[in-house]
């Protein structure tokens, strides 16, 4: 191949007027396509014109508080102070014996709940909650049972306190109740 000579080169003020040229074409196609596209900014209008304009979403400010979870209005995030945990127990039942199995839980915080009973026909059970300093034996009921061999849910506190399940074994059987929490919850326990 041969060596271009020095005639066919483009002069220093033609490769300034490219040069020129090129930075204005960056610059145009920055302003009306990449700036709305990436950064939702969109100061000539083009770029909606052209259907890349893509706002910036604002995201809502969502801190946790003292009391747990908090929602800020209208956001599906539910922030918590109370780290993020799992637990399982199993207790055995013996025939018209009851057993309890709580979760304390500030006011606000959330999990996911998933218990069996296998062995028998069922058994009766009763969630519930005790509020933190309430009265002794006080209590508020969530949901009522009879019979039941599994029960699957989610729950959100409404108070602080220990919430939970009171199970009842009506059988002639021994009935073993195993019980899964997941979410953020201080701990789970037998009172």
């Amino acid at each position: 191949m041969p060596e271009p000579s020095i005639d066919t080169l483009p002069s220093s003020a033609r490769l300034a007027r490219a040069t020129a040229c090129a930075i204005a074409v960056a610059a145009v196609l920055l302003v009306t396509i990449v700036m709305p596209a990436e950064f939702g900014r969109d100061p000539t209008g083009v770029g909606a014109r052209l259907g890349l304009f893509r706002p910036a979403v604002e995201t809502p400010s969502v801190e946790p508080s003292a009391t747990g979870g908090v929602e800020a209005d209208g956001s599906p995030l539910s922030a918590s102070a109370t780290p993020y945990r799992t637990d399982e127990m199993t207790l055995v039942l013996e025939s018209g014996e009851g057993a309890e199995i709580k979760a304390a839980m500030k006011a606000g915080d959330r999990l996911v709940f998933s218990w069996t009973a296998t062995g028998g026909a069922g058994v009766d059970v009763d969630m519930h909650g005790e509020a933190a300093g309430g009265a002794e034996g006080q209590a508020t009921s969530y949901l009522k049972g009879e019979g039941q061999t599994a029960g699957h849910g989610a729950f959100s506190a409404p108070f602080a306190g220990n919430h939970g399940w009171f199970w009842q074994n009506l059988n002639d059987d021994p009935v073993t109740v195993t019980v899964k929490v997941s979410g953020f919850h201080e701990k789970l326990f037998r009172p």
